[in-house]
């Protein structure tokens, strides 16, 4: 019997087609058991894209799945249609207003994204590691929702699983990259290091971005090894690969 995909959503995002998943529910074997959909996860492919098409048709059956060369930049592009991976364009966000299609965002500890513009018809995903979200993919995200007719303060956004503050250490250098207005963000650690709140930065910078409404799940993947993938989980246990865990959300066709 085919264990279904386990899937998280949010009610800010209700009425949209969208979810965030975890590991449960996939085809894959190994250290990256479950559905892993990560395609540079020395996964065989065939099966990571059995489990991407199980998460596409739990979300929207028959939609094009549409996703980016994931590179931690700030930029987005619109997805008018999804491309192949060898053509997929580098960018951490997606946004569309066409039915029938699905944005996909991976992660494995960085924050994924999902926006929506109930009203119309727009919606977006972003991948916010701390240096995309530092970066501004966020805020390039809802700007271009808004170019293609958003209204600001009508998008609500929703941040999926990721690492947590207890789980995030990091150390002084890190912490000198931002600024003492984020301070907020870091909780005194291990001499020289720090704990980051990745989840609360992307709220607030969501929330300082003026949007209609922001929510998080309050997910931890590193000390859910049972249910979510971690890159820096599988780095502190020397495994020789990890797996990703996909975000998904599109438009009603």
């Amino acid at each position: 019997m085919v264990e279904p995909v386990e899937i998280f959503r949010a009610a800010t995002l209700s009425g949209v087609p969208h979810g965030f998943f975890g590991r449960r529910g996939g085809a894959s074997k190994g250290v990256v058991a479950g559905l892993n959909v990560g395609i540079g996860s020395d996964d065989d492919p065939a099966t990571v894209c059995e489990n991407r098409g199980r998460a596409v048709e739990a979300v929207l059956p028959g939609a094009d799945l549409a996703t980016v060369y994931q590179v931690h930049s700030a930029r987005a592009v619109i997805a008018e249609r999804g491309w192949s991976l060898d053509k997929r364009p580098r960018a951490d966000a997606l946004v569309t207003d066409q039915p029938g299609v699905v944005l996909g965002i991976v992660t494995a500890d960085c924050a994924p994204v999902l926006f929506a513009d109930h009203q119309a018809g727009i919606v977006a995903a972003a991948h916010a590691g701390w240096r995309g979200a530092h970066g501004g993919v966020l805020e390039t995200t809802i700007d271009l929702m808004e170019m293609l007719g958003a209204v600001r303060g009508r998008i609500c956004a929703a941040v999926g699983p990721a690492i947590a503050q207890d789980s995030y250490e990091v150390d002084d250098g890190f912490k000198a990259q931002f600024n003492a207005s984020d301070d907020v963000f870091f909780r005194p650690g291990a001499a020289g290091h720090w704990q980051f709140n990745l989840e609360g930065y992307v709220m607030a910078r969501l929330q300082a971005a003026a949007i209609g409404s922001v929510t998080g799940l309050a997910m931890d993947t590193y000390t859910n090894p049972d249910r979510f993938f971690s890159y820096r989980r599988a780095t502190h246990k020397a495994e020789p690969t990890y797996g990703r865990q996909f975000s998904l959300i599109g438009v009603q066709g």
